[in-house]
């Protein structure tokens, strides 16, 4: 694992700071807050390959780790995630930072699972609980219920989206059954682009029959998220 570019000041929180890592691509282009999951931070491998994959494409991407990962690393062991208020405290605090970095791109917030959701929770809450203004919303994987518990329940906020959000979602997805999915895209404030990966589960992993490896299907994303960033903030 590549170990952290950034130590991350989080004043008020339960650590000092939080390691990150900066992929810088074109001043020309957004510069995207990509968020990890529950199960991995910010320097697995899933977020590796799509950091440096999107920079590849010009986009310049900083990861961060939540503050429970941040303790994870350093103890050397597993922790549950922190409830809701505490990720939301970091995931602004990193935004923030990139605002700072990269003053004249425009914004995005993108995550994995459980750092799309939050992401989008920070979006809900709008410019005020951030200080930085993002423009637009990516979701690898959005977490729409529990496993085996179907429900719409984490789509309530969607209303009080104004922002173009893209949502890449797999078709075997045991945290995101499609027909919900489908059913709550119309309540988003904001417009909703919902892209379909056949036959991906959570990770966007794909059966072996299908004849796609994992990085190709990953690589796939990155060109959709690419076109349609380009498509909505014009660079």
């Amino acid at each position: 694992m590549r170990p952290p570019d950034l130590a991350l000041p989080t004043p008020g929180t339960d650590v000092e700071a939080v390691g990150a890592w900066w992929d810088p691509g074109s001043a020309e282009r957004p510069a995207v807050l990509l968020a990890h999951g529950a199960g991995a931070d910010g320097g697995s491998a899933w977020l590796e390959h799509v950091a440096t994959g999107l920079a590849a494409r010009g986009l310049s991407v900083l990861r961060f780790r939540y503050g429970y990962a941040e303790r994870m690393a350093r103890e050397g062991r597993r922790r549950p995630p922190d409830r809701a208020p505490k990720l939301e405290a970091v995931h602004a605090m990193a935004l923030q930072h990139l605002a700072s970095r990269c003053p004249e791109q425009p914004l995005v917030l993108a995550g994995k699972s459980m750092g799309a959701r939050m992401g989008s929770y920070l979006a809900a809450q709008g410019a005020p609980a951030t200080e930085a203004c993002a423009r637009a919303l990516v979701h690898f994987g959005f977490p729409l219920h529990p496993a085996r518990k179907p429900s719409r329940e984490r789509a309530e906020h969607f209303r009080t989206l104004p922002l173009p959000a893209l949502f890449l979602s797999g078709t075997r997805d045991a945290l995101c059954t499609p027909a919900l999915l489908e059913e709550a895209l119309p309540l988003h404030g904001g417009p909703a682009t919902l892209q379909w990966i056949e036959d991906a589960d959570h990770d966007f992993k794909v059966p072996r029959r299908t004849g796609r490896s994992h990085e190709q299907v990953l690589d796939d994303l990155l060109d959709r998220t690419d076109a349609w960033l380009g498509r909505t903030l014009g660079c």
